[in-house]
């Protein structure tokens, strides 16, 4: 079992910056892909962002790419998402996920693994 927990969300202001974290507990984190999902009000969950268990392969989203970093520390149990040059668009719930295939994560917004619960993003124009 993983359990994820996110934080870091919160209000920024258009072109902001916010970074977000997603802790997890269990000794087999490393052996997961990792990935960032967001949804926004009235909108499905999308994929955000992807990241393999050893950190060297990254995937995102095209609404993402160039502005958002993903990054993990396997010895932290640490997953990060760091966004600049927001927009009011990115505005949603941000979730992290855990699953054990890394071309599954990035080609889906459902059934991963392992969820966490999480955490708001509030772009303001």
């Amino acid at each position: 079992q993983v359990q994820l927990v996110e934080s870091g969300g919160g209000l920024v202001q258009a072109g902001g910056s916010l970074r977000l974290s997603c802790a997890a507990s269990g000794r087999t984190f490393s052996s997961y892909a990792m990935g960032w999902f967001r949804q926004a009000p009235g909108k499905e969950r999308e994929f955000v962002a992807g990241i393999n268990w050893r950190g060297n392969t990254k995937y995102y989203s095209n609404s993402v790419k160039g502005r958002f970093t993903i990054s993990r520390d396997n010895a932290k149990n640490t997953m990060y998402l760091q966004m600049n040059s927001l927009k009011p668009e990115d505005t949603a719930v941000y979730y992290c996920a855990a699953d054990g295939d890394f071309s599954r994560l990035v080609q889906r917004a459902y059934g991963m693994d392992f969820w966490g619960k999480g955490t708001l993003v509030t772009v303001s124009s």
